[in-house]
């Protein structure tokens, strides 16, 4: 969570695909905590999320933003205080809301749920509120790291084939994006998002 709070704060991008690449890291080693006996397709999935998420991912951003020559988010729609307020609301109230959920008992007293509800909410905020692409990239990385926190609830009970097709989805995902950012730079010489509300048929 306190990564989520940082990319909120974070005005650098470095510092954004830092934040992004370290709770990528995190979430891969997760699944071997959690899991009482190591078997081969989680540390399958755990050796693919690190490698993805933490590394692979992270170098096409910042290979994106050498190309585009950008460092920083100059002019986001939310600034960086109201953001990381609403980050530390959205924190507070996720831990808040996990407490009144019926969960399982091995999952009351742990942080997985308020951990995702407030990974999904920084990952919303980033998505709106920042006006560079990579910046949403971003955003999109670290709400879809809550959902994948969302699955670890079901590690026991169902099989981590869907974390594989998360993980295969998240990847197609990116590439997509990393397709559109370079069109949006080409076009437009810039990766400022609001400037495709100039576009006419």
């Amino acid at each position: 969570m306190g990564l989520n709070l940082l990319a909120l704060a974070s005005s650098r991008l470095p510092s954004l695909i830092g934040a992004v690449s370290v709770q990528g890291i995190a979430l891969g080693v997760m699944p071997l905590l959690i899991e009482h006996e190591l078997r081969w397709l989680v540390l399958l999935v755990a050796v693919a999320t690190v490698g993805l998420k933490g590394f692979v991912i992270p170098t096409l951003l910042r290979r994106a933003m050498r190309t585009a020559n950008i460092d920083r988010e100059v002019e986001p729609s939310i600034g960086f205080v109201p953001s990381l307020l609403l980050g530390a609301g959205g924190t507070i109230a996720a831990v808040a809301l996990a407490r009144a959920l019926p969960l399982l008992p091995e999952h009351t007293g742990s942080l997985l749920v308020p951990g995702a509800l407030a990974s999904v909410l920084t990952g919303f905020v980033l998505l709106i509120g920042r006006s560079k692409a990579i910046s949403q990239v971003c955003g999109y990385l670290i709400l879809e790291n809550g959902i994948y926190l969302f699955g670890l609830l079901l590690i026991h009970s169902t099989p981590l084939l869907v974390e594989a097709g998360i993980l295969l989805d998240l990847t197609v995902g990116v590439f997509v994006i990393g397709i559109i950012v370079d069109r949006i730079q080409r076009a437009f010489d810039s990766l400022d998002t609001r400037k495709l509300t100039v576009l006419r048929e």
